[in-house]
């Protein structure tokens, strides 16, 4: 993408239309003027640029055969130097789709990859043995439902939204706006049936899900990513993939996403959301590095590293560094200095470097001023003092901690153990009947949270055919 003179447009839209001129893949032009666009299908296209203040260009028809791939070269005009004859708003003249003029040129469609895996169903999570009482099952849950929540409007859908696309939805979601779902998913299968794009499946698949039918919200999350790959529809099908235990194939549709979007803070979030998921720690925290990275007052991806940050025993890289920022950042925020205060104190556990103990206590101090009934910087307030070998006013630490969070175990967990240390053995039984009590109330919370949540049947295509006999 450049002008008449070979110099390069950066941010211009682009879009691959399709014979019916409905845009089926769209992409932003990078500073030296590349772009890439991706289908999943044959057939004959046309490449179109825009840009606020130049005439915009469009490519002869392009055909393209499964499995090709094309470079094209388009040229724009600054609109002061537009020709005014031009009826339609474009160059005069349109440059046709050819090889590029350089080697370096990176413009071009490609067909995308397809996915690896295949959802085939879903099963009752109640019948596969996760109880909750797992740390990293639990925070892994936790992550993927804050990962859902952070679906919504994408700025970039709604500024390049097909208008008349739209519009045939606005019955299915006027229903849907009342709470009629059902009735909802039925207009939106009949404006569908009028004419097939990526808006009515996206819409199909939020309500799928609504409609507590996942397996096949997925499949029109995937249908609405491969039709049109914006960063929206790559983001909904990977959060949907990540609620229902598809860790893996989440991994994958994430990393894909955040390639092609790559200013994408969230997906980079769900990214590490996912890799958390399958275990791959270090991988998950610089996912969250770069996304805090594109979005420094965003405290989603520093929540996450610090979630992980506290659950994962080793030191996670850039998390102190990452959460450093946070606490400086939003001073006023208690979880910023509960977290980073947990990884000066991971940090202080390691031999090989010399942490200070004093500035995690001062951080928790303030966590607990900024939030009286912040109970996990109690916790960490009577660790502090045990390992001084104050039992005494660990104790008062953790007491406060459950005055303030009655079913925090692991305070339960750890006056037990106080109180053991300074010799109250009856006390230290009875907080550790309470322990195992709360630990069972916290697994009974974290089933009731997941009772109606379905986990996916995910199929392997590198797998191997079962043999028949």
């Amino acid at each position: 993408m450049h002008n008449a003179g070979g110099e390069p447009i950066p941010a211009a839209d682009i879009y691959l239309d399709d014979e019916k001129n409905t845009a089926q893949a769209h992409a932003v032009s990078s500073e030296d003027g590349s772009f890439k666009l991706t289908v999943d299908h044959g057939g004959t296209y046309t490449v179109r640029a825009q840009k606020f203040g130049w005439g915009g260009d469009q490519s002869d028809p392009i055909e393209l055969p499964r499995d090709a791939n094309k470079r094209i070269e388009l040229v724009m005009e600054n609109s002061r130097n537009q020709n005014p004859n031009s009826a339609t708003g474009r160059n005069s003249t349109s440059a046709p789709a050819k090889p590029a003029a350089t080697a370096n040129n990176t413009n071009g469609i490609e067909f995308s990859d397809e996915p690896s895996f295949t959802v085939a169903g879903v099963t009752d999570r109640s019948n596969l043995g996760l109880h909750g009482s797992d740390t990293t099952v639990r925070t892994s849950d936790n992550l993927a439902r804050e990962t859902a929540r952070l679906k919504g409007e994408d700025p970039e859908k709604i500024a390049h939204a097909d208008a008349t696309a739209m519009q045939k939805y606005q019955s299915a979601i006027s229903s849907e706006e009342k709470g009629d779902f059902s009735g909802a998913r039925d207009l939106t299968q009949k404006a569908l049936a009028t004419g097939d794009d990526a808006e009515g499946h996206h819409l199909l698949g939020d309500l799928d899900e609504k409609l507590n039918d996942p397996l096949d919200a997925v499949r029109e999350y995937e249908r609405a990513a491969r039709m049109y790959p914006s960063e929206q529809n790559y983001f909904d099908w990977g959060s949907e993939l990540l609620l229902h235990k598809a860790a893996q194939p989440a991994v994958e549709v994430f990393s894909k996403g955040a390639s092609q979007h790559p200013q994408s803070a969230r997906m980079l979030a769900g990214l590490g959301a996912a890799q958390y998921a399958v275990r791959s720690y270090e991988d998950a925290a610089r996912s969250l590095c770069k996304a805090s990275d594109l979005k420094p007052n965003e405290p989603a991806p520093y929540l996450y590293l610090g979630q992980m940050e506290k659950t994962v025993n080793a030191p996670l890289p850039c998390a102190e560094e990452k959460l450093a920022q946070f606490a400086e950042m939003q001073p006023a925020n208690a979880a910023a200095n509960y977290y980073y205060a947990v990884s000066l104190m991971k940090r202080e556990k390691d031999a090989r470097s010399g942490g200070d103990p004093r500035a995690a206590q001062t951080l928790l101090e303030k966590s607990v001023r900024l939030d009286p009934k912040y109970g996990p910087a109690y916790v960490e307030l009577g660790a502090l003092a045990a390992k001084r070998g104050d039992f005494a006013q660990a104790i008062k630490d953790y007491q406060q901690a459950i005055a303030v969070s009655p079913q925090l175990s692991e305070a339960h967990y750890r006056l037990s153990l106080a109180y053991k240390r300074a010799g109250d053995d009856a006390a230290a039984k009875r907080e550790m009947d309470t322990y195992q009590s709360a630990e069972k109330a916290e697994s009974a919370q974290a089933e009731e949270q997941n009772r109606d949540l379905k986990q996916f049947l995910v199929i392997l295509k590198s797998q191997p055919t079962a043999a028949q006999p």
